[in-house]
């Protein structure tokens, strides 16, 4: 856990792409997420759950939605100096309180998910999830400005570009010396009509939909569901899966006449045999990869300054 994340990556063991920085705009799909992620765990070795840093309002609901569904052992909670704001995540507490989608004892009947969610939010029979037992350490820094908002989110905009470019590291040769540009790099071909696809953040418009994934960065996904097309594709989802994803990759070109995406990504052959979604989310490649590009003259494809923003 310590360290900054880009100096220790590591292939999970189970992973779902939820395609933004924030679950703001759809708290159902990421308590899903954390649902089939947490399926997968045997309980043979401690598991550390790392929660958001967003505790207000809203925010404050949903970790206890995520308490109450995933009761854990203990929890660490650490305040704010000169910040009274939230309350003592004690067992009573999650007990009594409502949560977002999920309600307190006084109204101890699992409130259902609308339409979308993969499955309801009904606990099964016999399992009691209105008494969380957890032990809450409760830690109070003293010193000024600890904890402070502000900063967090420019930190970790700059940290998500590093682990970013950490992961296309791996697509560079491991000889020290000549770093190739991203353009240089031969990529695989995948036929339209072997994957689905799906933008996750917004909808667009079919007609528009090879504009927005040429030169995206893209989840490399696993759905349960053979794809299948009598065409020659895309492929298009009408709904976000909740699938595992095998990991991430850029899609660096759209050969339309041959209808082939150009993907370039280090997950390994064995593991892309079993991709047949691509998901995309609103996670930018950081501006250095193609603003950096060696060898390119003229003007930068993907990149401007003479835009509109009253557009």
């Amino acid at each position: 856990l310590p360290g900054p994340p880009f100096t220790h990556q590591q292939t999970p063991r189970k992973m779902v792409y939820y395609g933004q920085t924030s679950c703001e705009q759809d708290t159902e799909r990421y308590l899903d997420v954390v649902k089939y992620v947490f399926s997968c765990y045997k309980k043979e070795v401690p598991l550390v759950i790392n929660t958001m840093g967003w505790v207000k309002g809203e925010g404050l609901l949903l970790l206890i939605d995520i308490i109450r569904l995933l009761s854990p052992t203990h929890v660490v909670q650490m305040d704010v100096c000169d910040w009274k704001a939230m309350p003592p995540l004690t067992p009573e507490h999650v007990h009594f309180s409502a949560g977002l989608h999920t309600k307190g004892k006084q109204q101890s009947k699992c409130k259902q998910l609308g339409v979308g969610s993969t499955e309801s939010w009904k606990y099964s029979e016999g399992e009691d999830m209105s008494a969380p037992q957890h032990k809450l350490l409760y830690v109070h820094p003293e010193f000024p400005r600890a904890g402070v908002a502000g900063e967090a989110r420019v930190h970790s905009g700059i940290l998500r570009d590093m682990s970013i470019l950490g992961y296309l590291g791996h697509l560079q040769s491991p000889d020290i010396g000549a770093v190739l540009p991203l353009h240089s790099l031969v990529p695989y071909q995948v036929p339209f009509n072997a994957v689905a696809l799906r933008v996750i953040h917004t909808d667009v418009a079919p007609s528009n939909i090879m504009y927005a994934v040429n030169a995206s960065w893209v989840g490399l996904c696993c759905i349960p569901e053979e794809v299948r097309c009598q065409t020659d594709g895309p492929v298009l989802l009408t709904q976000t899966p909740i699938c595992d994803c095998l990991g991430f990759g850029i899609v660096r070109g759209v050969d339309m006449e041959k209808k082939l995406y150009h993907i370039l990504t280090p997950v390994p052959p064995e593991n892309l045999r079993l991709v047949n979604c691509l998901l995309l989310g609103s996670i930018a490649i950081p501006s250095c990869v193609l603003v950096g590009q060696q060898g390119i003259e003229g003007e930068i494809p993907y990149v401007t300054s003479d835009y509109n923003y009253s557009i």
